[in-house]
């Protein structure tokens, strides 16, 4: 009987997301023959409600309003960091210095000089395993279309648009909260809170953009503040980047990404489309079970094939594979890969899908930086 090696983490913001952690650790037994496992033994958040919350989900952890209480806890090997963006710095460096493995949420920094920052850390810490968390490309259509991208089967690309899409800020009656200032989430607005969500799967492509344009909108200028009184909201809501890859003229082709907290219709839309004159590929949250592909073959129809995948995922579980694949599962999956990494390395994972990668991270803020510099000047700006 294989032994189970258990990853001792902490959790540093126990917010929405770190309770999703949560609910991932807490049902890993839905995954079938992985030998390694996730046990949370310590929490931090300043907010007490937040943390009482939290802790009822997880009972029996260590919990504390510093996070240094659990960077400094020697049973704790990696840590998951979920706090708004102008903590990222400064938390996820302490926590490399720590000598804690780092899972953490993107962007990886509120700007291009707290991302330089962590990069800094990370290059000083090489033992460690670092990684962005993005679940999205988990799901199975994700996942199939990455196979197409590595088994080379879309012959010359000829576009590529991905992005994520919501609209929980439509209503303008919705309470302004830390992602609307500039001071927690930064200038990139939407680009940072949604913008690896978009540039995850491009990137891990090897197609990073050689420039961009940006059409950056604010919709909503004013949200009800404490007591209800209006006060402004200072960052982007939607962003669509339009950008070039390749360095010739023999492989360039657009690559168009979307980042919406303001698209009617969406409650939380991931999308990925790729066409290449061998083979192009589409798939949607909106339909997750639902994979459109086309291969061209000269003389024969150009017509779309829809296949309804069912769950299969990239680490196997006892779900049946007539059933559905959802958010929470991707979570679990995306967490599946960090700890089976962790453990062997990523050579010695089961399967061939990582987690983002800091330099993913990294290439998004180059991205994200330059469209900021493009809203300024309405021009095109070089990467």
């Amino acid at each position: 009987m294989s032994t189970v090696r258990t990853i001792n983490f902490g959790v540093i913001g126990c917010g929405l997301m770190g309770r999703e952690f949560a609910s991932a650790a807490a049902r890993w037994n839905h995954l079938v023959g992985l030998d390694v496992a996730p046990k949370i033994i310590a929490a931090a958040d300043p907010d007490r409600a937040t943390l009482e919350r939290f802790t009822r989900c997880v009972p029996g952890i260590r919990a504390s309003a510093d996070h240094l209480a659990v960077l400094e806890d020697p049973e704790v090997e990696a840590v998951y960091i979920a706090v708004p963006h102008h903590l990222h710095a400064e938390l996820y460096t302490a926590a490399l210095q720590a000598g804690k493995h780092l899972m953490a949420e993107k962007p990886f920094g509120i700007d291009l000089a707290a991302n330089e920052r962590i990069m800094r850390g990370v290059a000083d810490h090489p033992h460690l395993l670092v990684r962005c968390s993005s679940e999205f490309p988990f799901y199975p259509g994700a996942q199939r279309i990455a196979s197409l991208i590595r088994e080379g089967a879309l012959g010359r690309v000829l576009e590529v648009r991905c992005g994520l899409l919501h609209s929980s800020d439509l209503d303008p009656s919705k309470p302004i909260n830390w992602k609307r200032q500039t001071a927690f989430n930064g200038e990139y607005g939407c680009m940072g809170d949604l913008g690896m969500h978009a540039a995850h799967m491009p990137l891990r492509a090897g197609w990073m953009p050689r420039d961009v344009r940006a059409l950056l909108t604010k919709v909503v200028r004013e949200r009800p503040g404490p007591g209800g009184t209006p006060v402004p909201c200072e960052t982007w809501d939607n962003a669509v980047l339009a950008c070039m890859v390749g360095d010739s003229p023999d492989t360039e082709f657009p690559l168009l990404l979307e980042m919406k907290r303001i698209a009617p219709g969406h409650t939380n839309t991931w999308f990925l489309e790729v066409y290449g004159t061998a083979a192009s590929a589409r798939f949607s949250t909106r339909f997750p079970r639902t994979l459109e592909t086309m291969r061209y073959e000269r003389g024969r129809p150009q017509a779309w094939s829809v296949e309804d995948l069912g769950y299969h995922s990239a680490y196997p579980a006892i779900t049946g594979a007539i059933f559905e694949f959802g958010f929470p599962d991707a979570i679990q999956q995306m967490w599946a890969a960090f700890c089976d990494e962790l453990a062997h390395g990523r050579h010695g994972m089961r399967q061939p899908f990582h987690c983002a990668t800091p330099e993913e991270a990294a290439q998004s803020h180059a991205i994200f930086d330059a469209a900021l510099r493009s809203q300024k000047t309405s021009a095109c700006v070089k990467i």
